[in-house]
């Protein structure tokens, strides 16, 4: 397995951070491999996808160079750089960094990535251009327009871990933020399955950069800069996807019934507005009365405030209320 040794002044200064790049690098991934995890990614492929393969295939070089980036098992260094942790970087500044990777450099990545001899080819000088300006296309076509509701449910999942951290300490909020990824103890953070040698990050930044898609690797810049992106607790499923009882959207009124059923795990009220669809206003008022009805229950996680279901609120969403049917 592969595991970093963190020794506890570098876990005490890591963070969250929400990176456009990783979300538009998320998404060329997963237009990659053509694969939709949910629903709503299902339909964003069917949206996005003719027009991404008919990109890359007006450009032979560009395509070959996506597929020898994303390697065995392993993506090429350059296309996948970890933030630096000052501040949220805009899109632009974190593609320059892409787009400022030396030829040699991005040779050797992708040598790595395959694991074998760079392909004839690819031996040009504008790699790293055509890299970015791939990603670039990325983000302009298939992220821009939908990026304020894509980082509003980046923020409730940071605020969900933060909760997690402040509950249960650093293994809470790291057991299942990825697959394969779990806190082994004493300064030990397994973070995939695979027979990697272990890696000390003492003395770096480490970062944590949640994505929507289902998409997750680790970044570096060693030394400086250590990253793991992983994919958040909430899709982008569009509003109405999330299953809703028929009895239970009677009793309740549909728009209620959809919120206490996203309330499976503890949201914050963000959180439900990105995934509901709903006005910060509607979901307010929804939330004040399934408190007053003892169907939710709410806790604070630092600034934030979280809701989650009662075992009541889990009987009626289950159509099951002392064992007797909604019905």
């Amino acid at each position: 397995m592969g595991w970093w040794l963190v020794d506890s002044d570098t876990l005490a200064e890591s963070r969250f951070v929400i990176s456009p790049l990783a979300e538009a690098t998320a998404c060329l991934f997963t237009l990659e491999r053509a694969s939709a995890a949910h629903p709503g990614e299902r339909e964003w492929l069917d949206t996005h996808l003719p027009a991404f393969r008919s990109r890359l295939a007006g450009d032979p070089i560009t395509a070959l160079l996506l597929r020898a980036a994303r390697g065995r098992n392993w993506t090429a260094d350059f296309l996948t750089p970890a933030p630096t942790g000052e501040g949220e970087p805009a899109f632009e500044e974190e593609l320059a960094r892409v787009r400022a990777t030396p030829p040699e450099t991005a040779y050797a990545d992708i040598e790595v990535a395959l694991r074998g001899p760079l392909p004839g080819p690819l031996r040009r000088t504008d790699l790293a251009d055509r890299a970015a300006d791939l990603l670039e296309w990325v983000w302009t076509h298939t992220v821009l327009p939908d990026w304020p509701r894509r980082r509003r449910i980046m923020e409730a999942d940071v605020v969900a871990r933060v909760g997690l951290i402040s509950q249960g300490g650093w293994a809470a909020a790291l057991n299942d933020m990825r697959k394969g990824m779990r806190w082994l103890g004493g300064d030990r953070l397994q973070i995939n399955t695979y027979d990697y040698p272990p890696r000390r990050i003492g003395g770096a930044r480490l970062m944590f950069v949640p994505v929507t898609p289902r998409q997750a690797w680790a970044a570096w810049t060693v030394g400086r800069h250590y990253a793991l992106v992983y994919p958040c607790s909430g899709t982008l499923a569009e509003p109405g996807r999330a299953p809703v009882p028929e009895a239970l959207g009677r009793l309740l009124g549909p728009a209620r019934a959809r919120v206490l059923v996203l309330l499976a795990a503890p949201k914050s009220t963000t959180h439900l507005v990105a995934l509901s669809g709903q006005g910060l206003g509607s979901v307010g008022r929804h939330l004040k009365v399934l408190l007053d009805s003892g169907l939710v229950r709410r806790r604070r996680a630092g600034r934030s405030v979280l809701y989650y279901r009662t075992p009541l609120g889990d009987a009626l969403v289950a159509g099951d209320t002392d064992g007797r049917s909604m019905e």
